[in-house]
């Protein structure tokens, strides 16, 4: 097994540490499953919204209090699943799914926001395989041809 490489480490160790939820942040995640809980796999005809509404709340709201492993913290999930579930008509298994699916959705989004875009002007210019230091290829004449441009 490949050992990660020290940026993805680091990456990782900034997605899974907590962090505050903006308002912003929240109302957002909000909206986002709002216009979109009918479309998950584990939707329900039988169930509205403001069903689904207080998992998502637990999940996202959960990875930022939280952090870390979602095994690790579903234990506290569930207190606050129990705590906000209010009028909520989904069983405990049927809100898992929507509770992991937001818990999920917020480390990717978080993760993303660490990466810097293509077009973003601080995105370092990429090097070649060449360049690269344990580069298993040879520069070809082509490529010295372009070097020398």
């Amino acid at each position: 097994m490949q050992a990660a490489a020290p940026q993805e480490l680091e990456q990782d160790a900034i997605c899974d540490r907590p962090t505050a939820l903006s308002r912003e942040e929240a109302q957002r995640e909000d909206a986002f499953w709002q216009r979109n809980y009918w479309q998950e796999r584990y939707y329900e005809d039988d169930f509205e919204y403001e069903d689904y509404a207080p998992a998502y709340c637990v999940g996202y709201a959960g990875c930022a209090q939280y952090g870390g492993d979602f095994k690790d913290a579903e234990r506290c999930l569930w207190a606050n699943w129990e705590r906000i579930k209010g009028d909520s008509r989904l069983s405990p298994q049927q809100a898992l799914p929507a509770i992991r699916a937001a818990w999920d959705r917020l480390v990717r989004l978080r993760r993303r926001q660490l990466q810097p875009a293509v077009n973003d002007p601080s995105f370092a210019r990429r090097r070649t395989r060449a360049e690269t230091p344990f580069s298993r290829t040879v520069p070809t004449r082509a490529d010295a041809a372009v070097a020398t441009l």
